[in-house]
């Protein structure tokens, strides 16, 4: 079985809580499993496929692009698939969800991925910060956990086929 990579960015839990549902499944599969942050991470050696998940956080996906831009060379050379985690998928708002798109593709830019995906994510008033309730207050933002477990198992254990591995 192939050792797969699921690297990650978050601001508040959520985009990780995803990562590492996304690893378990993967682990289940019968793979070789690390869930680490972004940051974390040294070198891509010994990976056979790398999953880069992260939130959308005023228009940006967090930590993906300069994730990519330092491990590129590695990148280019195996299989690659990106989540984005947001709260514009709560709507399903055809606007938002292409705009969602467009700023994973962007912060992927210039790797292929196999697979994308827009997950929904949680918002938790109590863990923001003054600024960020004061920006959620005036966006409208939906308040809660819209993550749907299902949908995110669904796309991890589809990944190995997708990546050939």
């Amino acid at each position: 079985m192939a050792r797969i990579l699921v690297a990650y960015a978050t601001k508040h839990g959520s985009t990780a809580e995803i990562a590492q549902a996304i690893g378990k499944e993967l682990l289940a599969a019968g793979h070789a499993v690390d869930v680490m942050e972004m940051g974390t991470v040294a070198s891509l050696g010994g990976y056979n496929a790398v999953i880069i998940g992260g939130p959308v956080y005023i228009g940006k996906m967090v930590g993906a692009g300069k994730f990519v831009r330092r491990h590129a060379d590695e990148l280019k050379k195996l299989p690659v698939a990106g989540f984005i985690v947001c709260l514009s998928a709560v709507s399903k708002d055809p606007s938002g969800m292409e705009n969602t798109e467009k700023v994973l593709h962007a912060a992927l830019s210039p790797l292929q991925p196999v697979s994308e995906a827009v997950f929904a994510g949680r918002l938790d008033p109590a863990g923001l910060s003054w600024l960020e309730n004061w920006m959620t207050k005036k966006v409208k933002s939906p308040v809660g956990d819209f993550r749907d477990w299902t949908a995110i198992a669904s796309w991890a254990r589809e990944l190995p086929a997708k990546m050939g591995i």
